[in-house]
């Protein structure tokens, strides 16, 4: 979802709906040099509003003395509003990689990654860009921390480390990237020195936002997925995580909204 068209006045500009949305969560996110204007309705429609936002934008941050109201690939317009929105993986950032997610669950998860991202290092835009594009995709825009199915399918599964019966049920997908089986649940609490066997404590994977987003980051570097990352091979990250491709066309979009927000120009 980065710009491939202008987005302005009607007659002169491409306005794709994904893009004008995009251009409206941009304008929203630069509010703070635009006082008093109210926020935008990110509905993908131009408008009045929408132009009057941009004008402003021109005017304020760049000085333009005639704005355009218009917003191409590239140009200083483009530039400055993602400028705006700060250095890093800032909420505003967060927020629109993870459209549509609610403001209640970017709120409630984005205190915790910048914690994950340095422990697992997924420290660089690229790799950051690919991490949030699969997990948006494996929560359902920050929905689910817990595998929907009852994990019964998992039982006796050995190659997971369910060796025990109640396996299954007890060490199903949790997280925002979904850790799963005995093994997994092991090798993580081994590596943060914590206790994530024994009942109830085995939940926090999915109760718990801040180890919901730990465990996704150290399922992450734990497979090498940092690597895979930096070779831009989102069908190796993908099949890492997912075993196939299910979901690849979405998870290509996602990651893709990513690096247009996080990598420069």
């Amino acid at each position: 979802m980065c710009l491939t068209g202008s987005v302005g006045p009607k007659a002169l500009s491409d306005n794709k709906r994904e893009e004008v949305r995009l251009v409206q969560m941009l304008i929203n996110g630069n509010l703070g040099k635009l006082i008093p204007l109210a926020p935008l309705v990110e509905d993908g429609w131009i408008g009045d509003n929408t132009l009057f936002a941009i004008a402003e934008f021109q005017r304020r941050v760049l000085k333009m003395a005639s704005p355009t109201s218009k917003v191409e690939p590239g140009s200083d317009t483009w530039k400055k509003l993602k400028e705006g929105l700060g250095a890093g993986l800032t909420l505003e950032k967060f927020r629109i990689i993870m459209y549509p997610a609610s403001d209640t669950l970017v709120g409630r998860f984005f205190p915790h990654f910048a914690a994950a991202l340095t422990t697992n290092n997924i420290n660089t835009p690229l790799r950051q860009s690919h991490f949030l594009g699969q997990l948006g995709h494996e929560s359902g825009n920050l929905r689910y921390t817990e595998e929907i199915a009852s994990g019964e399918a998992y039982e006796g599964r050995a190659d997971l480390g369910n060796t025990q019966t109640g396996d299954g049920v007890r060490f199903k997908g949790r997280g925002l990237i979904q850790i799963t089986g005995r093994a997994n649940y092991t090798a993580y609490g081994t590596a943060r020195h914590a206790d994530y066997i024994t009942e109830p404590k085995n939940r926090l994977l999915a109760t718990d936002a801040a180890v919901a987003v730990d465990c996704s980051g150290w399922f992450w570097s734990a497979n090498g997925l940092n690597a895979l990352a930096d070779s831009d091979d989102i069908r190796a990250v993908t099949r890492t995580i997912n075993g196939g491709y299910n979901g690849l066309e979405d998870r290509t979009r996602r990651t893709n909204r990513a690096k247009c927000i996080l990598l420069p120009d």
